[in-house]
Order: structure tokens, then C-alpha cells, then sequence
């Protein structure tokens, strides 16, 4: 942590730059999960149109959504890792919001394509291969399932981590229930279920793509992430020791995984010194997660005024 203090006009400024540990770098699992998953993409792909299973092409779209997803993920903790240069003063993390929300437009125009073909299909129910179809979706299973696992550590302390295990998780889930329509398909004749199968994934996709694609316009517009609480963040700093007020704070997302909080504090008389600031930036990570923190201090007095950050 460096310091430079200067004092003038009864004015005295101090500025304290807080360096924070690189993220746990997850190259390997990444790397694997997205190698395997677009192997298997194009895999139900192409056996998706030979068993003319639109279910399994939902499923194909499904998963693709995913290695989308795992990409976004590793790209995010990829520029998590640059250093700031040149104008770009926050270094590029804020391009992983860019890709979210392409990622959510790309994903729901496959949505209405995929819904497009099913509807069809209820018009005019097609033969389906179900054998091949419970074959390919069940290899589905074993490879989100592995992918899945290979996140299970580091989802435990790293949402970002976390969100590509749940990904990989509900992938597994949803290759089951395409196996299970292909037996059902495969004892009955009954082809609709095909169909029937292809909206229920389009509607489990919809679901992970809109709450995608809020929050990516959200953090866009420079919005309070979800997973922190504004009013959880306003009362811990109304009760750190010798605040009476806070005022002008902001929190907004530096990245999909980053966030960054900026509040004037009104304290007692005195310098509340660099324990204070140190403790209140440790805390505000530990309990908040947000790593990047400038808090300017304004100490009560009629000919005194510090700031500090």
C-alpha cells in the first residue's frame, strides 16, 4: 500500500492505493469444459437432424448456450488478470458485460428458431430415431456431468466459477430428460413428445437467458449488481465506528465478476487514520465482495476537513 500526504489552505488529503490478489486462475477446467462440450455440440447437431429430433437440436442449442457461457466466464476471468493501460483506466473487464449481452441476444433468437421448428412439428409429428437419440443425449449426460465436476472446487468460493458448475449441472439435468422422452417415444410412437420436449428446453433456456440478459443491461447502465445489497452496504458503513453520515455512494459492476463502491463518509473529529480505512476496504470485500473501493472521509469540524481514499 503506498501513501502520499500534502497538506494546504487547512486542507489535508491522503490517498491509499489497496492492491488486490489476482483471481484463482481456472485455465485447465475452462479449456477442458468448452473442448468437450463443443465436441458434443456438434455431435447432437448433426444427429439431431438424422434422427429428426428437435428435442435434441434444443438440447445441441441448450449446450451451446452453455459454451457460450463457459467462454464469457473464462474471457471475464481472463481480463479480470490485465492491468490498466493507456484510457482504458479500469483495464477491459467491462467488455465481459458486452459479451453477456450479445451472448443473451445470440441466444434468444436460437430460442425462437428452435420454438419455430417444434410448433411445426406438432402440425406434422415426424418419425424420431429414439435409440440414437437416448444414446447421444445419455453421452450428454457423462460430459456435462465431468464438466460439471471439474468446477465443483472452485464453486464453492467464486460466483463466476460458480455459475459455469450450475451451468454444466443443468445441462446434465436437461440431456436426462431428453433421454427419458426418447424411451417414452421409443414404447409409445407417441412422436408429439418431441416437440413437447424441444419447448420445455427453449423454456429452460428463456429462463437462464432473460435473467442473463437483465442483468447484463443492468450493469451496463451502471446499476447495483444483484448479488450485493445496497441497503446491507449503507448500514454496515453507518455503523463503522465514528461515521455519523454517509452520503454520495455508489456501487456498480466494473465487470460481470467485479465490482467497485465509491461514498462520501461524514466522521468525528480526528483522522480516522489508515487501520480504519484498511479494515473498512478488507470488510467491504469479505462481506460484500466488492474489491475496489474509494471512500473520501469529511471530519466534523468548523475549521477542519480531510479527505481520504
Amino acid at each position: 500500500m503506498s501513501s502520499h500526504h500534502h497538506d494546504h489552505d487547512g486542507h489535508e488529503h491522503g490517498h491509499h492505493g489497496h492492491h488486490h490478489a489476482l483471481p484463482t486462475n481456472h485455465n485447465a477446467a475452462f479449456a477442458i469444459a468448452i473442448a468437450l462440450n463443443v465436441g458434443f455440440v456438434a455431435v447432437e447437431f448433426v444427429y439431431g437432424f438424422i434422427a429428426q429430433s428437435t428435442a435434441l437440436l434444443a438440447d445441441a442449442g441448450h449446450n451451446l448456450s452453455d459454451v457460450l457461457g463457459l467462454l464469457l466466464a473464462w474471457g471475464a476471468a481472463l481480463l479480470a488478470r490485465k492491468q490498466p493501460s493507456g484510457r482504458y483506466t479500469y483495464g477491459l473487464r467491462s467488455s465481459s458485460i458486452l459479451a453477456a449481452l450479445a451472448n443473451a441476444l445470440l441466444l434468444l433468437i436460437a430460442c425462437a428458431a428452435i420454438a419455430w421448428e417444434a410448433v411445426g412439428r406438432f402440425a406434422e409429428p415426424a418419425p424420431v430415431a429414439s435409440i440414437t437419440v437416448m444414446v447421444v443425449a445419455g453421452i450428454g449426460i457423462l460430459i456435462n456431468g465431468l464438466s460439471a465436476w471439474l468446477f465443483v472446487a472452485g464453486s464453492k468460493d467464486d460466483l463466476n466459477i460458480r455459475g459455469a458448475f450450475l451451468h454444466m449441472a443443468a445441462d446434465a439435468l436437461v440431456s436426462l430428460a431428453v433421454v427419458i422422452g426418447a424411451a417414452v417415444m421409443f414404447f409409445t410412437n407417441w412422436y408429439l413428445i418431441d416437440a413437447l420436449l424441444s419447448l420445455v428446453i427453449v423454456a429452460v433456456i428463456l429462463f437462464g437467458t432473460w435473467s442473463l440478459l437483465r442483468e447484463a443491461i443492468r450493469l451496463a447502465l451502471s446499476a447495483v449488481p444483484a448479488n450485493i445489497d445496497l441497503d446491507a452496504v449503507e448500514h454496515f458503513l453507518q455503523a463503522l465506528p465514528g461515521v455519523t453520515a454517509v452520503q454520495d455512494l455508489h456501487i456498480w459492476g466494473m465487470s460481470t465478476t467485479e465490482a467497485a463502491l465509491t461514498v462520501h463518509l461524514v466522521m468525528h473529529d480526528g483522522h480516522p487514520g489508515d487501520a480504519f480505512m484498511a479494515d473498512a476496504s478488507h470488510q467491504l470485500t469479505e462481506r460484500f465482495r466488492i474489491v475496489h473501493t474509494t471512500i473520501q472521509i469529511q471530519c466534523q469540524s468548523l475549521s477542519h476537513v480531510c479527505a481520504l481514499k
